[in-house]
């Protein structure tokens, strides 16, 4: 399948100190190293997890603790497909209350509509969202985890367990039209083979995304269990679990995290950070005056943050790195980058490569 779609930020942004994952997130790859007969006791002691810890699917992990667990998994497991073969036993207590969210949504769009908003519940593994071509969308989710291997078995893990979990859990038969992986195919023609046993559709690798395929007509199949009342407490739920998460977090550093996700190509309106905050503009503005700062200083700073990591942390090109960033032509980009830096973009690549 040869589609083109409209183009999303990638999540190279270094992860921040506060990004984390459900302890039930993990537990999905815990299980199949058990069911592997691994000790997973000794393969995790040198993170000195505390003893409790995972066993109580209500508690969180640092995402570089969640990170160097399932790296360390996947080495002990030898499995060169271990994260697709961690779906076969996906529970919705994996995803925690968003498992249930999903079960009792009236239709698969609306299960799938409900995944962005309340996946950091689950964790900050990546983050998902949608694009469309004709008469089908395509339900990508981009990593924001930094081991190449982990981000491949993960994004594998992600995937199939949506398509699993919405075979098995929302009884929803019909298979996706295609399935995207960002990654390259593995050489070895059986493992091949069980992709396309799977998932019982075209598998392409290498392409500019991960993620379903889904015919906009299937996205109207009805959810048999769905319960409108029950899925009320549980919206609830989610949003004092979301707002406990990101107590820590000042205003300013919510809307940056917003901004890293939505900015691509234009620059997100305050009014429409606002709504999605469920906020009004006036409040916006006065609670980030309270900060000592405004919507306008965050989003600069934001993209000189990322400007930075992406012209010295990547081969991007320039005008490239511009456009992703919101600027209106290059030229801004040049002029805004040498007074954030004080040296040009071209400069700063340089020393960043002269120093490893």
């Amino acid at each position: 399948m040869d589609v083109t779609v409209n183009p999303a930020t990638p999540s190279e942004e270094n992860l921040a100190d506060h990004s984390s994952a459900s302890v039930a997130a993990l537990r999905q790859y815990l299980e199949m190293a058990k069911r592997l007969e691994l000790d997973t006791d000794a393969i995790l002691a040198p993170l000195n997890f505390p003893s409790d810890l995972l066993t109580d699917n209500t508690r969180r992990v640092s995402l570089a603790q969640f990170e160097q667990a399932v790296s360390r998994l996947i080495s002990a497991s030898g499995d060169a497909l271990f994260g697709l073969h961690t779906s076969e036993h996906i529970e919705p207590a994996f995803y925690s209350v968003q498992g249930y969210i999903s079960l009792n949504c009236a239709t698969l769009k609306e299960a799938m509509t409900m995944i962005p908003l309340y996946e950091k519940i689950v964790g900050d593994m990546g983050v998902s969202d949608f694009s469309y071509k004709d008469d089908l969308t395509l339900l990508r989710w981009k990593s924001q985890l930094d081991n190449s291997l982990v981000k491949r078995h993960v994004r594998e893990n992600i995937i199939s367990s949506w398509f699993r979990f919405t075979q098995n859990f929302l009884k929803v038969s019909e298979k996706p039209e295609a399935v995207w992986f960002e990654h390259a195919a593995p050489t070895d023609a059986t493992a091949l083979q069980q992709y396309q046993d799977l998932f019982q559709c075209p598998v392409e690798f290498s392409r500019p995304y991960t993620g379903l395929w889904i015919s906009n007509e299937n996205l109207n199949i009805r959810i048999q269990q769905a319960d409108e009342k029950l899925l009320r407490v549980l919206l609830e739920h989610a949003t004092q679990q979301l707002n406990e998460i990101e107590k820590g977090l000042t205003l300013s550093e919510q809307i940056k995290g917003m901004l890293r996700l939505m900015l691509n190509q234009q620059i997100p309106s305050s009014e429409l950070i606002a709504d999605k905050l469920g906020i009004s503009v006036r409040t916006l503005q006065r609670k980030l005056n309270d900060e000592g700062t405004s919507y306008k200083e965050v989003l600069n700073e934001l993209r000189q943050e990322l400007a930075m990591h992406y012209v010295k942390n990547s081969t991007l090109n320039f005008d490239v790195i511009a456009t992703k960033l919101g600027f209106s032509e290059p030229r801004s980009f040049y002029r805004s980058f040498k007074k954030w830096t004080g040296s040009t973009a071209k400069q700063y690549r340089q020393a960043a490569i002269a120093e490893h």
